[in-house]
């Protein structure tokens, strides 16, 4: 069993202090896993969130330091880096609207980032979150294992809670893996999603788990439409902290991460979700499942679609 005190790290810091970014400061300061550093451009905004943290630390029982900051010296030494920075999603926008405006943000975050925590590891949450992701390894010149996006462990989350729903089980008894972009081309898996390690197959006919697989496909959407003001958070908040935890614990759990492939699954130069075990060097093993003609092809046409939004995002970079 491996030591929880392993790999443990005593700062993260999180750019963006929206909705995700300072749910996820909670999430990681009531786990006790470790201080966090709270960066936003908004001058005043990152400091109140993090004294209204601070001040309800006593009563959630953990010790853990929350500091608000608009200055990226503050941030020095962090060991993990999440950036979740961005514009967020409207109605009517896709993940890919976004672009323009997010790669230079993801960017220069990345740059500003990696100056004061050469060693950490960048954890990529901002949409279209492949692309992103993408940018942001580029950006900070690191080797591969330690830049990733959260992705795939939001989308399985999603893929886990209707089937719950549909069968009236708890999520917890539900296990999912959804592969490829974090957009209307992902690839639920729906050969390996079981039911205590019941096939869901066994439980659910094809036409109600490909309806199951679209609602997934269109999670964020759904959530969007019905705010209408705002998207996703808690969910994505939470899939974040599973990663950060499994690396600063070291637990090595073997979770879908967006990250750069160099002839996995046949694709090269491209960001995109795959099964990796994470531990406290980052992405330590990416795992190639065997897939059907059909998934592969699949996450073929995903991967495509990335790359496609890659070369677009560099040559927005690129224009003075």
């Amino acid at each position: 069993m491996v030591s929880p005190i392993l790999c443990r790290a005593s700062r993260v810091t999180i750019v963006g202090a929206g909705k995700v970014g300072s749910t996820l400061a909670q999430r990681i300061a009531e786990k006790n896993l470790a201080d966090v550093v709270l960066l936003d451009i908004v001058e005043g905004m990152p400091q109140g969130l993090a004294l209204d943290l601070m001040e309800a630390r006593g009563m959630e029982l953990h010790h853990r330091q929350i500091m608000g900051t608009n200055d990226y010296t503050d941030t020095s030494d962090s060991e993990i880096v999440v950036i979740t920075a961005g514009i967020p999603r409207k109605p009517g926008m896709s993940r890919d609207d976004l672009l323009k405006i997010n790669a230079k943000i993801v960017v220069e975050a990345a740059k500003s980032a990696i100056a004061y925590s050469p060693n950490a590891i960048f954890i990529v949450v901002t949409n279209p979150l492949d692309v992103m992701t993408y940018l942001a390894w580029q950006a900070t010149g690191l080797p591969r294992h330690r830049v990733m996006g959260m992705a795939g462990v939001l989308d399985s989350a999603r893929f886990e809670t209707f089937i719950a729903l549909e069968l009236g089980v708890l999520p917890a008894d539900v296990k999912a893996m959804v592969l490829g972009s974090h957009g209307d081309l992902m690839v639920p898996l729906s050969r390996y999603a079981t039911v205590n390690g019941i096939p869901i197959t066994e439980l659910l006919d094809s036409a109600t788990i490909a309806r199951l697989v679209e609602r997934t496909r269109n999670g964020g959407a759904e959530i969007v439409e019905l705010m209408r003001t705002g998207g996703a958070f808690f969910a994505p908040a939470s899939a974040v902290s599973v990663m950060v935890e499994s690396i600063l614990l070291n637990q090595s759990r073997l979770l879908p991460v967006a990250t750069y492939l160099q002839g996995e699954y046949g694709l090269d130069d491209v960001v995109i979700g795959v099964p990796c075990r994470l531990g406290c060097g980052g992405v330590e093993k990416i795992l190639e499942l065997s897939l059907t003609d059909g998934e592969r092809e699949a996450l073929q046409i995903s991967a495509q679609s990335v790359r496609n939004n890659i070369n677009r995002a560099q040559e927005i970079l690129a224009m003075k």
